[in-house]
């Protein structure tokens, strides 16, 4: 019997434990699409952007981490269309044919069509942005060394981050840890600037999607470090030079860091009727995409309205992603071994935030941790979902410097030619 010849679009967590799931069953014949050469763990991209962790502590190359797994192909290259009724996908360097496809693209920023903001705010979606957000970050620290003027030393230093959710959290408590126990050594000039660091939210908490515990623990340490709070704000503006909110109050920074959204990308070639809302795809139970017949749909790019514990869709996170990943593949090595295929049911691992050091909240099931021990937990899980043993010891490696010394030595501006972002 031939293979079933199976195409993923997408490495993230969706896509590559579907892909773990299948290697070695020969009766799959997988083709791995990316736009990039490496997996990366997006939980950890902003101390990336913040310099505590290298590029290489959160990524690892496709190539090497498919090695030696004879019934996976890996293909460099972006994906353009699909055209359902050839069973083809275009791609920018060719087509691949499939009798499976498995969208697993994950989403991308949403600006909520604010152009301005699109056009000068740093995003925090790749690791492109990390990079590129840590090269900002610094060069402003530079060129405020040399701003004589207090007000546009003040403007250069100060930092407005948009989004309340984990990444907005723990971006706002690095900055204020950075800012007590590293930027001052380094920086002495920039004592009394007068800079601060704004955290911004719609919504009326920090963490909405937490508990009622770890929005209010979470807040009090947030504002305990310095990280000043601003609830039911929204963001309407941002011109390089003053982020304008929805009240008409305006704040004057260089820096609007957005974390506050993301929709998904619509696959050209499939039907308007595959879409739901923030144009995720509909998919059934078994994760097949609404109106098709062999396309299916896992993680943030889906919207699964088959579980009866979540009727309006499961929440963008890792854990959906690997689950419906490992789920999707046995059901279809069942599929093809005529055995009942499993509905997917998500099951909630629990929910996780650090602040700072020794500062970190967690719910786990019906218990809520704080403190200390969450913290310690963050750290333990988050090791662990590294994607290989150097990941994990690099990173522990950085983690135990930066705890003992209180400091990191990652500050470099690397840029690909000499243009500033300034």
């Amino acid at each position: 019997m031939e293979p079933k010849k199976v195409v993923v679009i997408g490495g993230g967590f969706a896509g590559i434990n579907l892909v773990n799931q299948l290697v070695n069953d020969h009766r799959f014949a997988i083709t791995l699409v990316d736009r990039n050469n490496y997996n990366f763990f997006p939980p950890l991209l902003y101390q990336v952007a913040t310099g505590f962790l290298e590029v290489s502590n959160i990524s690892y190359p496709f190539r090497k981490l498919l090695r030696g797994k004879p019934n996976v192909n890996f293909r460099l290259a972006d994906f353009v269309r699909v055209l359902p009724e050839e069973n083809k996908v275009v791609l920018s360097n060719g087509e691949l044919a499939y009798d499976i496809l498995v969208f697993a693209t994950g989403t991308e920023t949403n600006y909520f069509g604010m152009e301005n903001v699109k056009k000068h705010a740093i995003p925090m979606k790749t690791i492109n942005d990390a990079v590129s957000m840590r090269n900002t970050l610094l060069q402003r620290m530079e060129k405020a060394t040399i701003t004589e003027a207090p007000e546009g030393r003040k403007r250069l230093l100060t930092i407005v981050v948009a989004g309340a959710g984990p990444t907005g959290v723990e971006l706002s408590g690095m900055f204020a840890e950075m800012r007590k126990n590293v930027i001052l050594k380094e920086y002495p000039q920039f004592a009394g600037s007068g800079a601060k660091i704004y955290l911004v939210d719609g919504s009326p908490n920090v963490l909405a999607a937490m508990s009622e515990k770890s929005r209010h623990d979470s807040y009090d340490a947030l504002t305990e470090i310095g990280v000043e709070v601003k609830l039911n704000t929204q963001v309407k503006d941002f011109d390089g030079k003053v982020v304008t909110f929805s009240d008409g109050e305006q704040i004057h920074a260089h820096t609007l860091i957005w974390a506050a959204g993301v929709t998904a990308h619509r696959p050209e070639g499939l039907p308007a009727e595959s879409f739901g809302r923030g144009n995720r795809m509909l998919v059934d139970e078994f994760n097949k995409v609404q109106g098709t017949e062999n396309i299916y749909a896992i993680g943030d790019t889906a919207i699964c309205l088959g579980d009866p514990a979540y009727p309006n869709g499961h929440p963008q996170v890792a854990q959906v992603a690997i689950q419906q990943g490992q789920n999707l593949a046995k059901n279809l090595k069942n599929e093809l071994s005529g055995r009942t295929l499993n509905p997917f049911r998500y099951h909630d691992k629990g929910s996780m935030a650090i602040i700072s050091r020794n500062r970190a909240v967690a719910d786990i099931g019906k218990m809520h941790f704080k403190g200390f021990i969450a913290w310690f937990m963050w750290l333990f899980v988050h090791l662990m979902s590294l994607i290989n043993y150097r990941n994990r010891l690099a990173t522990f490696y950085n983690w135990a410097w930066a705890y003992f010394t209180k400091d990191q030595s990652l500050r470099f501006i690397i840029r690909p030619d000499s243009k500033s972002n300034l």
